[in-house]
């Protein structure tokens, strides 16, 4: 038993796996804020990929659009002209029509105070019957009382408002005040509330208001039904849900598209379920409406803006529409001109017209095709995140490093895909993170564990034929016996690293064999070159070289020595380039950096092993150094500590000054070009390149840009010219924060 558990216990693919996955199945009950939001963005890309549905012939939209403006007006339109709107749509057999508009202040009418001006002018001095033709008049011109009037007719109208969600914004409102806004919005409280017996409602479940912000007292008394139309953003403001309940004193109210609802199904009983935990669900008529315990739906997008038809209220005034347009539907009045648009941000878009929002989640009700999560739900989750991490874990091992790979990428895509389709095809919210994370984590962690195992034996057969690489350590060896003792010299030494580029990608396309020989054919031309120059071949690491000078023989002239074995190195690299062209083998590219400095220097390892080798900072530069090639597209970087060593025998270009990861101090660094005895060839650029770079350093970006297109005139796809110019333009886009240093600092090794 003791031994099972100890072998369960050392570190395999199999404990890597079941640690991970533990992991994963921890953090999915937790569900920390990051991951959940990562899984919100997911559902919006399988919304979006779902693509646009077709909404149900039942909802239309009647805007206040640029069309409109141009022919009724600038907005606000007087009371008249809504009051118009509402005949119409009745006359046209509208079933319902709700405003995502509020009526809370009087219509401005010049016409209305000036009569009532005249009235209280002449009070007392005129007759009667003039009093009374002035009454007449004003009663007329009140165009709030003809909206209410329109919409008293029309039995068809529920009117929208906003509640105030903050205690801070209702200071001001007294209680007399607050009392009289709930009864105008008494039409949208739910009137049957079902609990389950002995049920508790847990009080912070629900969304809070503290009062509203209702229609005039003479339009909301005029409205058949009522509902808010307050939208609430997730933390990265894009509307996913719709709160179908809110909670003001100890009444519940529903929203405006419950609203319209119940007028389109005649009036059938809104019913607010609860229990324990909170909402339990709402039912209308036969429909069972789903709901979280705050009483949220789940916003089924069916498409952009515009998915649901929708006519200007300029083109329903003039009657140039069909009269059928409207009959038995349900109307919803909003907003969409520029500059009164009502702007949401949903998972389709971010100019998303809000007043579709209701449409929505109407049509969501009456197809009764809700997006959830239940209990079924989150158990696929739970034995999918187990299934999937034990299915990596178990069979990665079996395989090489690229079938490994494929595997893993097969199952991953496959997951997403049946994941999309069940989301697609059923509305099954099922969770894409978690899994997704299982599959790359226990992919990573059992990868990590082999590399390191299997390179931990590499190490071993490098150890062992390391000494028999450079004739010059063997023999300072014998020289000195003493040098074999464990520990080290400080010493200032040169080191070089040199890499191919795309290295993978070039071993992909050939069999191990050629792969081997190629290797060895580059391996043997660079090393001829190291040793050479006296070089110390400290190791090969895979396809990349690392050579010190310096060391153990003294050499003076270490850092001209490095310099001139990496300019030869590429010189000879495009003979072989040349070669392996006409033989129709893969090109090769290397990158190269150097740094001179203080190293320590010696034996490392135990008595019965040990590599004679260098570390230290500027060894770790110099590695740095050769990285950065990438960065700025050339083929040899020096640092300032070599430049200033060779700067009379090597002609080099300063390239920039970076702060590489881990180190606070910045470092300048130069591309090494050539001897200077050729300085000819890059002396014209190379001055225009620095002027540009000191215009750089100096924050004047759009000198420094034209100074570095200058060089692209003369030195045609110049990379550091081409890389500056775009910094510059992203400077200038995004200044730097606080005084800047003209530093670059790196973000990877």
């Amino acid at each position: 038993m003791k031994d099972k558990l100890g072998k369960l216990l050392t570190i395999s693919p199999l404990t890597i796996t079941i640690a991970i996955t533990f992991v994963i199945v921890v953090l999915f009950f937790v569900n920390p804020p990051f991951l959940h939001f990562m899984e919100l963005k997911t559902l919006d890309l399988r919304m979006v990929s779902r693509g646009k549905v077709a909404p149900l012939d039942a909802v239309v939209i009647a805007t206040v659009d640029e069309k409109s403006l141009s022919e009724l007006g600038r907005w606000p339109w007087p009371r008249t002209t809504m009051a118009g709107l509402v005949d119409k749509l009745k006359k046209d057999g509208a079933r319902a029509v709700g405003f995502d508009i509020v009526f809370a202040e009087p219509d401005e009418n010049s016409s209305l105070k000036a009569l009532g001006a005249l009235q209280k002018e002449l009070r007392g001095a005129a007759s009667p019957a003039v009093m009374k033709i002035l009454e007449r008049k004003r009663a007329g011109a009140d165009t709030d009382s003809a909206l209410a009037r329109a919409m008293e007719k029309a039995e068809n109208v529920s009117l929208g408002y906003f509640f105030h969600l903050s205690k801070k914004d209702v200071a001001h409102i007294t209680e007399d005040e607050a009392e009289e806004r709930s009864s105008l919005i008494a039409s949208s409280r739910y009137q049957i509330v079902e609990a389950r017996p002995g049920a508790k409602p847990d009080d912070n479940a629900f969304i809070h208001a503290f009062t509203a912000e209702p229609n005039l007292p003479a339009v909301s008394e005029a409205g058949q039904n009522s509902g808010y139309f307050n939208a609430f953003p997730d933390a990265d403001g894009v509307i996913r849900w719709s709160p179908l309940v809110i909670r003001m004193g100890d009444n519940f109210y529903h929203p405006l598209s419950l609203a319209l609802l119940q007028q389109y199904f005649e009036w059938e009983p809104l019913i607010l379920q609860l229990a324990d935990f909170g909402v339990e669900g709402i039912r209308i008529g036969d429909v069972q409406i789903p709901t979280d315990e705050a009483g949220r739906i789940l916003i089924n997008y069916l498409g952009p803006g515009k998915t649901f038809p929708h006519y200007a209220i300029s083109d329903i005034l003039n009657g140039r529409l069909d009269p059928d347009t409207f009959k038995d539907k349900i109307v919803i009045v909003g907003a969409t001109a520029i500059g009164i648009y009502d702007l949401r941000v949903t998972p389709f878009s971010s100019v998303y017209p809000g007043v579709e929002i209701h449409a929505t989640v109407i049509d969501n009700i009456l197809r009764k095709n809700f997006l959830q999560r239940t209990a079924w739900t989150s158990l696929v989750d739970f034995l999918s995140i187990i299934g999937l991490g034990l299915l990596i874990g178990l069979v990665l091992p079996r395989f090489n490093a690229v079938r490994g790979l494929l595997f893993s990428a097969v199952v991953l895509a496959g997951f997403i895909v049946v994941n999309t389709l069940l989301f697609t095809r059923m509305n099954a919210w099922l969770n894409l993170i978690y899994p997704v994370l299982v599959i790359l984590t226990v992919y990573v962690g059992v990868t990590v564990y082999r590399y390191i195992t299997e390179e931990r034996e590499k190490q071993k057969i490098r150890g062992a034929f390391q000494y028999y690489l450079t004739a010059s350590v063997i023999n300072e060896m014998l020289k000195d016996p003493t040098k074999l003792k464990l520990g080290g010299d400080k010493k200032n030494l040169t080191v070089l690293f040199s890499d191919i580029r795309g290295f993978t990608t070039i071993s992909e396309k050939l069999s191990p064999e050629e792969l081997v020989h190629l290797l060895n054919e580059y391996l043997t031309a660079m090393t001829d070159l190291v040793f050479k120059y006296n070089g110390l071949l400290d190791k090969y690491m895979g396809d990349a070289i690392m050579a010190v000078w310096g060391a153990p023989l003294d050499q003076p002239d270490h850092a001209e020595r490095a310099c001139r074995t990496a300019l030869e190195m590429l010189d000879e690299l495009k003979k072989l380039q040349n070669r392996w062209e006409s033989e129709g083998r893969p090109r090769l590219d290397i990158g190269v950096g150097i740094n001179t400095g203080d190293m320590v220097v010696g034996n490392m390892g135990s008595q019965m092993r040990f590599d004679y080798t260098v570390m230290g900072d500027s060894v770790n530069l110099g590695s740095r150094l050769e990285g950065i090639n990438k960065e700025y597209g050339t083929n040899i970087v020096v640092s300032e500590f070599t430049y200033e060593t060779v700067k009379d025998r090597f002609f080099c270009r300063e390239l920039d000054s970076v702060r590489v990861k881990g180190k606070k101090l910045p470092v300048r660094i130069y591309e090494l070009l050539g001897e200077q005895r050729d300085a000819d060839r890059w002396v014209r650029w190379s001055g225009v390149f620095e002027e540009g770079l000191a215009r750089y350093k100096e924050g004047r970006w759009d000198e420094a840009i034209a100074l570095f297109r200058q060089v692209l005139n003369i030195k045609h796809g110049d990379p550091p010219s081409e890389l500056y110019i775009s910094r510059c333009e992203s400077l200038k886009e995004h200044p730097p924060e606080g005084e800047w240093d003209g530093v670059f600092t790196m973000t990877r090794k």
